[in-house]
């Protein structure tokens, strides 16, 4: 299962990690500030996912590639129309004299739109953006797959799916048949859905169709992060087809309900609006995150009290 934790202080900008289990693998959600991400945990991350350049989600940028230089890996950054040229800029605004070319490189991923991603590639010490391709899959790798839609904050504001790769696993109390080979080629065959191969066991074929009762898939977990959003209804309805039935899922609620008008103004989401969203979208746990600087303990409790009452009532 995947887990999250918020490497921001609550009196910070926000940053979540993410990290696969059992594995040195993670992944982090937007770059403020992070007073408790480690050097080892900035240096071990394969994709950056940038919601949105606003001062408050992408002012520590600097404070993670610095940490990054020098690791010898690719690393993807992933965000809205024009992050190539944003992070350039970061980059180009220092000196570079003593990196060579392999310390690292960026693959930056330039979300058009859900389903049109265009790919670059930069490194020192010149930082010069080369085109590679378009694409229509932002990210996937051996523990999951990532899919995004953009929301509107009066700029695009990409909120972020990330699930876990279904598992397949064997019911052994299910088979009279030694265990052996023959389980992986079975997989194989079922992740195929060949239900026509040949599965060799003790000198006898089988087929694969036939075999597939012995197989069980479960889903894999899915985890959602969302940042910034105006409270309307074309937002939700894209928040609704994407993170429906997630498992967890972290979202801005930036105000309390007092001050909604804010929230409109600002095209940010209000306590009980993030709570009512969240139940519409049948999300089994969400998390209120990133809250207005202007509050003090006593408002962040309650906007989470709103937040939460709403969650489970689904009124607002």
């Amino acid at each position: 299962m995947l887990q999250a934790t918020i490497k921001s202080l609550p009196n910070e900008d926000i940053s979540i990690l993410i990290k696969v289990p059992n594995s040195g693998t993670m992944y982090l959600c937007d770059c403020g500030e992070a007073s408790l991400l480690t050097v080892k945990e900035a240096q071990s991350i394969s994709a950056l996912f940038i919601s949105h350049t606003h001062i408050d989600h992408f002012s520590n940028f600097d404070g993670i590639f610095r940490h990054q230089i020098g690791i010898g890996e690719k690393v993807v950054i992933c965000g809205p129309e024009n992050i190539q040229q944003q992070v350039q800029s970061r980059l180009k605004s220092y000196t570079w004299n003593l990196v060579d070319e392999n310390a690292i490189e960026y693959e930056i991923r330039e979300i058009i739109s859900p389903k049109e991603i265009k790919v670059y590639t930069i490194k020192p010490p010149l930082w010069n953006l080369t085109f590679v391709k378009n694409q229509d899959v932002l990210y996937e790798d051996q523990f999951l797959d990532v899919e995004c839609t953009v929301l509107d904050h009066k700029t695009d504001s990409i909120a972020y799916l990330f699930k876990e790769k279904d598992s397949i696993t064997f019911k052994e109390d299910a088979s009279s048949f030694k265990k052996g080979k023959w389980i992986g080629a079975l997989k194989a065959a079922f992740e195929e859905n060949d239900a026509d191969q040949n599965i060799e066991i003790e000198g006898i074929n089988h087929k694969a169709g036939d075999l597939f009762h012995l197989l069980l898939r479960t889903e894999g977990y899915k985890l959602g992060v969302i940042m910034d959003h105006a409270s309307h209804e074309e937002n939700y309805t894209k928040i609704r087809t994407v993170f429906k039935e997630a498992d967890l899922v972290y979202i801005e609620t930036f105000y309390k309900d007092t001050d909604k008008e804010f929230a409109k103004i600002n095209y940010h989401s209000f306590a009980s609006a993030s709570g009512k969203i969240m139940q519409e979208s049948n999300v089994k746990e969400a998390v209120p995150i990133h809250f207005s600087r202007r509050y003090t303990e006593a408002d962040i409790a309650e906007i989470e009290t709103a937040f939460y009452e709403a969650f489970r009532s689904g009124e607002v």
